[in-house]
Parts: C-alpha cells; structure tokens; sequence
C-alpha cells in the first residue's frame, strides 16, 4: 500500500551537505603539515650553518664545491658562448701545437673574430692567416672544432681550418698544396669536386688533408654549420684529469668538458 507521507529529506540532504567544522579540520591539518616542514628547513639549516658535526662540515665543503664550480662553469659559458667550454685532446693529431691530455677552452665562431674570416663563418683559414698575420696555436689560422660528416654521434675533432671551397670546386687542383696530398687527384677523392661550401681541414702533425680518402678525420668538406667552435687557448695535461676519471669509472662522465680526437698522425 502506497504511503501518503512526503519524502524524508533529510536522508538525501545528510548524504551532499558539507559539515564547516570538518573543512576547517583540513584547513588546519595542511597548515600544521606546512608549519612541521617550515620548522624542519629551519632546523636542518641552523645544524648546517652551526654545528660542529664533521657530517655537517661535509655537507658544507660539497655545497660549497658545487656552487663554485656552478658559478665558474656559468662564467665560462658567458664568454665562451659553447657547451662545454673545455675539451680534453685524446690524440696527437694537432702535436707539437696541442697534446694529448691538453685542456683547450673553445668559444663560439662568433667570438673573437679575426678580420680575414671568411664571409660570416667566423673562422680564419689558414690560407687568409698567412696573407693578414693572423695565427692561433703558432700556425696560421683558427683550429676548429667539428662534427666528421655533420654526425652528432661521432667523436667531434679539433684540427686546423687550412682553406675554403665552393660547391662543384676541384679543390684539389686549385687550392691544395701537393705535400698534403702526397700525389692523390681530385678523380681519387671523394670530396673532390667539392659537394657544397666549406673548410677543408688538417691536423697540425698529419700528413693529408681530412677530405683526402682514407686519411685524417675522414670527413668531407666541413660545412660551417658542422663546426662547434675554435679553439681559444690550452692548459697542458689538466685534460688528463677528464681522461683517467674516464679511464677508472669505464663510462661518460659529463663534468662540463668534452672529449676531442683527431686521428692518428700519418
């Protein structure tokens, strides 16, 4: 039998409303968490700062090592424009002017700009040093660093920009000199005529080109988008730091300098 009385409300009402009193209990409970994590910060800060723990004093020295080395690495960033700003040579490609284990600070091809560059590459050859008197590392000309083939995942290279060809150029017939080619012809190299604009390179202690088959850094003419940067100056043998770290721990560690190979002289 159907019942005449109205609804109970107050059941569905029980089930939405919201009691105040338990929003200001969570209100309160965030507020004391935030108060217990403020007093915590301070806590820890105050033992950091004061306490002559030997832990603390640990703590303190890393911190502090790591800000400085954050703030210099930030300076060297600032002027050099590249990173990293350090590179550590691997190979005696570029001896007697760098050596393995040196340490060499690169900036951007935009820094420093000598007034022979070519065009708005930012890089002076050695062909355009030898005629203005512009030399880096006692030879004429920028060292450069680059990407062999404009490839991220080879090892990039530091080695001397020597001259600038066109695309379509026989640049072996035009601007090489012999003794760097030890009697190759353009028909024998790869790179000949040149495939676009660029550098053609060469490590100070090796006998051929890079673009030469078979020789140097294996590469073809250096687009000037494949270049990192130019070599600023060397600190010798702190680069070996990198290397046996490297050498010990077996893997990549990436404290802000690069490793940089050339191939072996020939």
């Amino acid at each position: 039998m159907m019942s005449d009385r109205p609804p109970d409300e107050s059941s569905t009402d029980a089930a939405t409303d919201v009691d105040p009193t338990d929003a200001d209990t969570g209100a309160d409970s965030d507020e004391t968490a935030a108060d217990s994590s403020s007093v915590t910060a301070d806590r820890f800060l105050r033992w950091l700062r004061r306490s002559d723990d030997p832990r603390s004093a640990v703590v303190r020295d890393v911190l502090s090592a790591v800000a400085i080395v954050s703030l210099v690495g930030l300076v060297l960033f600032a002027v050099s424009g590249v990173w990293p700003p350090l590179v550590a040579i691997e190979s005696g490609s570029m001896e007697p002017n760098m050596n393995t284990g040196d340490l060499v600070f690169v900036v951007a091809t935009d820094r420093f700009v000598g007034d022979e560059s070519v065009a708005d590459t930012g890089v002076v050859t050695l062909e355009n040093g030898r005629e203005s008197g512009y030399e880096t590392f006692d030879r004429s000309g920028d060292v450069v660093v680059f990407r062999p083939d404009g490839n991220d995942s080879r090892t990039p290279v530091i080695h001397r920009a020597h001259f600038w060809v066109e695309a379509g150029e026989n640049w072996v017939d035009t601007e090489a000199e012999s003794a760097n080619l030890r009697g190759t012809t353009c028909d024998a190299v790869a790179a000949c005529p040149a495939p676009h604009d660029g550098f053609v390179t060469k490590g100070d202690n090796n006998g051929m080109y890079d673009q030469v088959t078979n020789a140097g850094a294996e590469t073809t003419v250096v687009r000037p988008d494949w270049v990192v940067g130019k070599a600023a100056f060397r600190i010798p043998w702190l680069g070996r730091l990198r290397l046996v770290l490297e050498s010990l721990l077996s893997q990549s560690i990436d404290i802000g300098v690069h490793r940089l190979t050339g191939p072996s002289p020939r």
